[in-house]
């Protein structure tokens, strides 16, 4: 065996610094240290890096994510199950839900009868006096400068068609806000090209069927 070759004198010089050459050619690979300064000089280099192996390292802290992944290793895993709730917790969810449901069918009743027609009956110099929503059967009316009556008296709200004979929409509710129902005659008048206007009239209205008094607020009817 060549033992001059750079390769095969390394690997002997690493194995007997190892420690996994066998005995025999340990005996052999020390009788050639003898002579080999060279050979021994490439041991003394491996031994020096094995060496340096052994040394203490410094210690280092654990980063607290490894103990938490450690920890959650050897625990044993709780399994979370969801608290019983009481009859009486059940109870209050099952109200809020039925409220919901309430709110919302009220919410539709309510934009089923919203407001299909609307008026803004206008004083003699422009002013706005009143307000009148037409919806399916009856009138919403609403004060914005109602000049205040005596009690002796009434205002009435007339609708006047095409024709210009006025029909009595019914007498507007003290204080100028709330509702004036229609009958099925008045219903038909709504949504026809018609003007609004409000007369001053006895107690409880017109007795002749027709304006006595003054008119002190007109406008015209308009889809919304």
């Amino acid at each position: 065996m060549n033992y001059q070759t750079p390769t095969l004198r390394r690997a002997l010089a690493a194995d007997y610094a190892i420690g996994l050459m066998p005995s025999v050619a340990r005996r052999r690979f020390e009788r050639l240290l003898l002579d080999d300064a060279a050979l021994r000089a490439e041991l003394a280099q491996w031994q020096e890096h094995l060496t340096s192996l052994t040394q203490a390292l410094p210690e280092q802290p654990v980063p607290e994510r490894v103990w938490h992944h450690i920890t959650a290793r050897i625990e044993p895993q709780t399994l979370h199950v969801p608290e019983k709730r009481p009859f009486w917790s059940w109870l209050r969810i099952t109200a809020a839900v039925c409220t919901l449901v309430i709110a919302v069918t009220l919410g539709v009743i309510y934009n089923r009868d919203s407001a299909l027609y609307s008026a803004t009956l206008l004083t003699a110099d422009a002013r706005p006096a009143l307000k009148v929503e037409a919806h399916g059967d009856y009138l919403r009316v609403e004060s914005l400068s109602l000049a205040v009556v005596e009690q002796d008296r009434s205002l009435e709200l007339w609708a006047i068609p095409a024709d210009g004979k006025p029909i009595s929409l019914g007498v507007i509710p003290p204080g100028g806000k709330g509702r004036v129902e229609l009958s099925d005659a008045q219903k038909q008048l709504i949504g026809k090209p018609i003007a609004l206007a409000v007369s001053l009239e006895p107690k409880g209205g017109s007795p002749t069927g027709q304006p006595t008094g003054p008119v002190l607020y007109q406008g015209a009817l308009a889809a919304r």
